[in-house]
């Protein structure tokens, strides 16, 4: 099950440097002025054989003095609801701000794990200055420096010993789909379209998480869970902040899944919050069906209007483009079954074996054919191929003399082979080569 951490604090004190320390990227672009950053950033973190999502809090409007607390409660009163652990950010240099003060207040009384990251402690010195957090309330500060990263060993250490152990998260070994999407695109009516039928034969199971509300559906021969991210908890004190919520609620929901089935809206096109999430389920390796619902409400739908459509949806989220489109609508319920056939398929796809014998009666010819290209005049000798048992994704090893030699384009025209004669349709695949 994912775990989600939540960067919160106010602003200037180097939340965006530690989300780009974290996830080890320059994603999160770093800006003094109050309201720019429009989208939330979320990347993924790998330590210790635990993988996670963080979350920069980041992107508070300010309009005025008397809303910027207002504001800030709101940012941290979503973590407090979504995330598993906390990181709060204080600045060694600034000391303790009435706007600290203020965040410790909420973060006080959260029954979720909080912890005090004193940031900026770039030289050694600084480090003793971090013993004023104390004053927090909310146990040891650890110092960090988001600029040379200090103290970021320790800090992950901390982070990844407050996730739950995988065996309180055991559930029915069911396939489990997930339907993302933007606000509006229809997620929450083609859910009901699923279930909202007069034959109940559902049952709401709460998921381990209390943000993720599993509905066993098991009609017309299908049995599997609907992670449902469609109005799962109120938002009525959230604005500009909605956003925010649909993507905290896609990374959770996506997370949980095996595939993922992604609503894009007929009359808007792809979107970029549609890229976004769409890059989301490409990160945490998942299935994926995309449905482009409200087609009730197109009035030109010729076969050529339907290809373009398509060929225009697989430009926009290439290289990965070997995945089924279907038009529905939720309203009318044209292609709603459809849907769930495809999510299977894709499932089965996902979860697909092929045997070592015939992988390599396949691809020896293959690769005798066309070998990989020579590297500094070094030939490259590819002895075998083989399929990793128990993977989350198809993935399969060459075993090579040279693995260091074998670029991304042969891995690439390997793979598209490989999806020729195999049915892969909607999954994504992993190559790698090996030392024999």
């Amino acid at each position: 099950m994912g775990n989600i951490v939540a960067i919160v604090g106010r602003p200037n004190v180097g939340k965006s440097t530690l989300f780009n320390r974290l996830t080890q990227s320059r994603q999160a672009i770093v800006n003094e002025e109050a309201g720019t950053t429009r989208d939330r950033q979320y990347g993924r973190v790998e330590w210790c054989g635990h993988d996670f999502s963080v979350i920069d809090t980041g992107g508070w409007v300010v309009n005025s003095d008397d809303i910027f607390e207002e504001e800030i409660n709101r940012q941290v009163s979503i973590a407090i609801d979504e995330a598993d652990v906390i990181l709060f950010v204080v600045d060694v240099l600034t000391g303790i701000a009435d706007l600290d003060i203020f965040v410790a207040q909420i973060l006080r009384k959260c029954p979720k794990k909080v912890i005090v990251v004193a940031n900026k402690v770039d030289t050694f010195d600084l480090q003793y200055q971090s013993a004023e957090f104390y004053k927090l309330g909310l146990g040891d500060p650890f110092i960090f420096s988001a600029v040379n990263g200090l103290g970021g060993g320790e800090l992950l250490d901390e982070i990844v010993s407050n996730f739950k152990s995988k065996e309180d998260e055991k559930q029915e070994d069911l396939p489990r789909f997930a339907v993302v999407g933007r606000p509006n695109a229809g997620k929450s009516s083609l859910v009901n379209a699923f279930i909202g039928e007069e034959r109940h034969i559902v049952t709401d199971i709460a998921g381990t998480t209390r943000d993720s509300i599993y509905t066993k559906y098991n009609q017309f021969g299908f049995n599997f869970y609907l992670v449902d991210t469609a109005g799962i908890r109120k938002k009525a004190k959230i604005n500009e902040d909605i956003e925010y919520y649909s993507i905290i609620r896609a990374i959770r929901a996506i997370e949980n899944s095996d595939v993922c089935i992604l609503m894009i809206d007929a009359t808007r096109g792809i979107e970029s919050q549609d890229l976004n999430i769409f890059s989301l389920i490409q990160k945490n390796k998942k299935g994926l069906v995309v449905c482009v619902n409200k087609w009730d409400l197109i009035t030109e739908k010729s076969a050529q209007d339907i290809k373009k459509i398509e060929q225009s949806i697989r430009e926009r989220l290439a290289p990965f483009t070997d995945f089924p489109i279907i038009f529905s609508s939720a309203l009318t319920k044209h292609h709603i079954y459809k849907v769930i056939q495809t999510a299977v398929d894709v499932y089965e796809n996902k979860t697909r074996r092929i045997p070592t014998a015939k992988l390599n009666e396949f691809f020896l010819p293959l690769i005798e054919n066309y070998p990989p290209p020579a590297y500094k005049g070094k030939y490259i000798k590819i002895k075998y191929v083989s399929q990793l048992p128990n993977t989350q994704i198809p993935t399969f090893v060459l075993f090579a003399n040279l693995p260091q030699y074998i670029k991304t384009p042969y891995l690439r025209f390997l793979e598209n082979k490989l999806r020729e004669k195999w049915d892969f349709h909607g999954t994504p695949i992993l190559i790698f080569p090996r030392q024999k």
